[in-house]
């Protein structure tokens, strides 16, 4: 934008753009709402599968039955996060394949400070603009002499 004005502004280009995110979106919400995550113990005794919906499978083989109550729970506990780490790996894959580098979400579980730095990012990018549009409608206010 040429002297903070909206001359070189290509409202189609900018329309396209918008309707290839709008159009990935979309695809991105079928491709999450069929994710399905999966984990078996070492043992094979439990046998996980999670969705967005939550457990959608739970499978014990009848040798599980032979576990103490408290080790067969803890068993079915450890392979449900496997199985919800898996399909929380698909959904970070998936939104970095639909969205780009800045779909994948999973870089912020670690580093809080990232989260931070993001935000901190986008408010100095929103004052930026509103500066630039205030600017821009004094500018205009000025020349129509209100």
């Amino acid at each position: 934008m040429a002297g903070g004005g909206f001359d070189d502004f290509d409202v189609e280009r900018f329309q396209q753009r918008v309707d290839a995110r709008i159009t990935a979106v979309e695809r991105l919400q079928t491709t999450l709402s069929s994710l399905v995550g999966r984990a078996r113990d070492e043992d094979g005794l439990v046998s996980v599968e999670v969705s967005a919906r939550g457990l959608s499978e739970l499978e014990l083989h009848p040798k599980a039955m032979r576990l103490s109550s408290g080790e067969l729970a803890e068993r079915i506990k450890e392979t449900m996060r496997a199985a919800s780490d898996d399909l929380y790996r698909q959904m970070n894959r998936a939104m970095a394949d639909a969205l780009g580098p800045e779909g994948d979400q999973s870089k912020f579980l670690d580093d809080p400070e990232a989260v931070l730095a993001q935000v901190r990012e986008a408010e100095s990018a929103f004052d930026r603009t509103a500066k630039d549009v205030l600017g821009e409608l004094d500018r205009i206010s000025r020349s129509l002499g209100l």
